[in-house]
């Protein structure tokens, strides 16, 4: 196992700057996830890592050893594709064993090592199989076996869960974390779904059009987004926006009809009284109130275990998750208040939290 530093790492093609000075600490036996929108340079910054795509700037580290001109296969990684990439005329076993074979390991050690990863992911069954007598999600298994038999220092997974359908997502997604919990190895993980890396990751790197806009632990960024992007990324439903001014009363909106209401925040940042602002209220903060705003019921969504309801306010929809049933109706009006103890401001000219 091995540490990753990323030092102000660059990536140009031509004159197009696609990663702009990236900086990330990856400590030994860590489980990171890159997350981003479609084109954020997340899966460009894996491959650099991994060798497959050159750096026009900065340092990547693998362990003490800087990485920047060393060959793919001389990195001690392994990477497990979205694609699964396996060799369709081999069986299981045949595809786990593959890279140790070119490496001319002995033939005691390679069975060891493929009987070891298939007892750790359920192939033991299987290893007699072609890919095409495969599930999806034994195909992943697989290519995360092949992986394994490597022993690297460091996984590498390219948005690994994107083919599967979503029951199969979830129960990969568990597979996946319990296996590093077994093996304790510096898993680096790119995908575009929040709810992956919430759900999997020590810490998440949330990247936008070649930048880290925030990382760290998955409620930190719940909790305390830096910024509106970060704020709007992570979580399912999206977190609430509203724009308006900063009163010494709370927060004034100005509703379609050109009337003001007034939300309650808590505490008052300094030198704010005035500032235009956006106040940010994630679904489950919204609670009801008799004495809260009134907000017209557009769609109610029962869940089972939650209901989610979007509800009109002032001109403007809003999700609401509440925990209790509810008999509202479409059309009708319900009162709500924020959980001023949880809310969010943001300055409106910067998307800068406040």
């Amino acid at each position: 196992m091995a540490s990753v530093q990323i030092a102000d790492v660059r990536k140009a093609y031509g004159s197009t700057q696609v990663i702009h000075g990236v900086d990330i600490d990856i400590n030994d036996g860590e489980f990171v996830i890159l997350v981003g929108p479609s084109g954020c340079g997340k899966s460009t910054l894996l491959r650099m890592i991994a060798g497959l795509e050159n750096i026009s700037g900065g340092e990547i580290r693998i362990g003490p050893r800087v990485v920047n001109d060393v060959p793919p296969k001389e990195r001690d990684i392994a990477m497990v594709f979205q694609n699964y990439a396996l060799y369709p005329h081999m069986t299981v076993a045949d595809n786990m064993a593959f890279s140790m074979k070119l490496r001319n390991a002995p033939k005691a050690e390679i069975d060891e090592r493929v009987s070891k990863a298939a007892g750790i992911l359920g192939l033991t069954n299987l290893l007699d199989r072609y890919p095409r007598q495969l599930s999806g999600g034994q195909r992943q298994r697989v290519a995360m076996g092949r992986a394994i038999v490597r022993d690297p220092q460091v996984f590498l997974f390219d948005e690994p869960l994107s083919n599967l359908d979503a029951k199969l997502r979830v129960q990969m997604r568990t597979e996946i974390k319990e296996l590093h919990q077994r093996l304790k190895t510096t898993t680096v993980y790119v995908t575009h779904d929040q709810i992956e890396a919430m759900t999997m990751a020590d810490k998440i790197v949330v990247m936008h059009d070649g930048i880290v806009e925030q990382m760290g632990a998955p409620l930190e960024l719940y909790d305390h987004p830096n910024n509106l992007f970060v704020a709007t990324f992570i979580g399912s439903p999206a977190m609430n926006l509203l724009k308006g001014t900063i009163t010494a009363d709370g927060f004034e909106t100005v509703l379609a009809d050109g009337a003001k209401a007034l939300w309650p925040i808590g505490k008052h940042p300094a030198d704010s009284n005035g500032k235009a602002a956006v106040m940010g209220i994630r679904p489950e903060h919204l609670m009801l109130d008799p004495n809260g705003l009134a907000a017209e019921v557009v769609v109610v969504e029962p869940m089972g275990s939650e209901t989610q309801v979007v509800v009109r306010c002032g001109g403007q929809d809003l999700t609401c998750i509440f925990r209790e049933r509810i008999t509202a109706k479409p059309g009708e009006t319900i009162r709500i208040r924020p959980d001023t103890s949880v809310t969010h401001l943001f300055d409106a000219a910067t998307g800068k939290r406040i």
